[in-house]
């Protein structure tokens, strides 16, 4: 019997990648809905603020009928309860990777039994990438095109200029 499920796929998303819409469009294709959660982690501070990061992703995942865009505060087991959801979607890059979210996903399943952690390897092509190497190239005025979309390169080239303005 097949179920309809929706999978949650959380992340800062500060700035969304090529390797996070890789993850997203291959999870559409396994589940019936995708919910990209957006966390709203006050504690952090990031470069594109929550509504600036929904957006963004929200224009990427136009195509994609089954996916929205939603944010979160507070405890993802939490979320994923509020919503009526067990599925827990998480990205794999390297090695160091999957020890950090196996304990998290252990965490999440003691706070939530029902919780079910699916990892998905990136492709090749994007195992080097990560939102934070992609901020500082972008600072630095390196060229990202190749990886991030091209809406989020323009927007990562904004706040440069307004990043050098209030210098």
């Amino acid at each position: 019997m097949v179920k309809s499920i929706t999978a949650i796929y959380p992340g800062s998303f500060d700035p969304l990648t090529n390797g996070h819409l890789d993850i997203i469009e291959r999870t559409s294709n396994l589940f019936t809905n995708v919910i990209v959660a957006v966390a709203n982690n006050v504690n952090k501070k990031h470069l594109f603020t929550i509504d600036e990061r929904i957006g963004l992703l929200s224009q990427s995942i136009e195509k994609l009928g089954n996916v929205k865009v939603h944010s979160f505060e507070g405890l993802l087991a939490d979320y994923i309860r509020s919503i009526n959801s067990f599925v827990l979607i998480r990205g794999l890059r390297v090695l160091s990777d999957f020890e950090y979210e196996f304990q998290i996903a252990l965490m999440n399943r003691k706070l939530d039994k029902n919780i079910e952690t699916v990892f998905l390897m990136t492709s090749q092509s994007y195992v080097f990438l990560s939102s934070s190497v992609i901020k500082e190239i972008a600072l630095l005025n390196g060229n990202i095109k190749d990886f991030v979309p091209k809406h989020v390169a323009k927007a990562l080239k904004r706040k440069r200029l307004d990043h050098l303005a209030s210098m």
